[in-house]
């Protein structure tokens, strides 16, 4: 026998079993959690026709309750502490969209004190959230 064919053959061939079931294992937890990671705290959104606009779930959650507390997602903050926080995030993100939600029992003076805020600080996308229907 030759030398050559007393070596042992390489297999080089690589299997995708295991990556793909990680990735199937991975998909499944994010479909899960994903609808949960909505940040804001509970309002009476004042309502606006029967028809949806585009809103991205992953923009930043400003609101303001009935009693003009303003909160960022979850967390009660002044306005001023706001404005720092989303200027700083701005930073990392230039492309940063805020969703301003405002409870419908809500001092209109606060909400639209918050957007002009934002609107001086330079934020071109904020939104105004609402109900739709009825």
């Amino acid at each position: 026998m030759s030398r050559r064919n007393l070596r042992r053959k390489i297999d080089a061939t690589l299997s995708l079993t295991p990556m793909i079931d990680v990735m199937t294992v991975l998909l499944a937890v994010f479909m899960v959690t994903t609808p949960m990671m909505t940040a804001g705290i509970n309002l009476d959104l004042p309502r606006a026709g029967n028809s949806a606009l585009n809103s991205d779930d992953s923009a930043v959650q400003i609101s303001v309750d009935k009693n003009g507390v303003y909160y960022f997602g979850e967390t009660q903050m002044s306005a001023d502490n706001i404005l720092n926080k989303v200027i700083a995030m701005r930073k990392e993100n230039p492309k940063l969209m805020i969703m301003l939600n405002g409870d419908s029992s809500a001092d209109y003076g606060a909400v639209m004190q918050m957007m002009g805020a934002l609107k001086d600080a330079g934020f071109k996308k904020v939104g105004l959230r609402t109900k739709i229907g009825k």
